[in-house]
């Protein structure tokens, strides 16, 4: 999944390649969200790879309420810039709130992270689409932890 994951980014957006291979490491998730009226969750579960090639295998949950309809597939890139920011998406989790969506910006950094959105200093996120159709406005929360039955 990972490496299929990556090369439909690098067809979609080739900075990226560039991007994922100068980084300290990256991480792939397939995820799935559905929202109804006013309940939202997602599931997913991903690797992160770092620089040497170790792979640490993750877990994704995801809860929000708001107004929509609807559901989702997508995929997520991560690409973490510095060996401190990968160590701690790992090592201490992590959790996105509504806010980490409304300082997002879309990234122009060197052409490299085209299409990407920063979610905090030295980590950058690609979203790849599979199927679905969503119309939400929510405010969501995300943790990202270790799969303890897989590491």
């Amino acid at each position: 999944m990972a490496q299929k994951t990556l090369n439909e980014l690098y067809a979609e957006v080739p900075g990226a390649k560039k991007a994922v291979n100068s980084a300290a490491g990256y991480g792939v998730f397939s995820n799935f969200g559905l929202k109804i009226f006013v309940l939202g969750t997602g599931t997913g579960k991903g690797v992160i790879v770092d620089k040497g090639g170790k792979k640490t295998f993750m877990k994704m949950v995801q809860v929000g309420g708001g107004l929509g309809l609807g559901g989702k597939k997508f995929k997520l890139v991560f690409v973490f810039e510095t060996p401190e920011a990968l160590n701690q998406f790992v090592n201490s989790g992590w959790e996105f709130g509504g806010t980490a969506e409304g300082v997002a910006k879309w990234g122009e950094k060197g052409g490299a992270f085209e299409k990407a959105i920063s979610v905090m200093p030295g980590v950058w996120v690609y979203q790849l689409t599979d199927k679905g159709v969503a119309l939400d406005a929510m405010v969501k929360g995300t943790k990202y932890s270790k799969d303890e039955d897989l590491n």
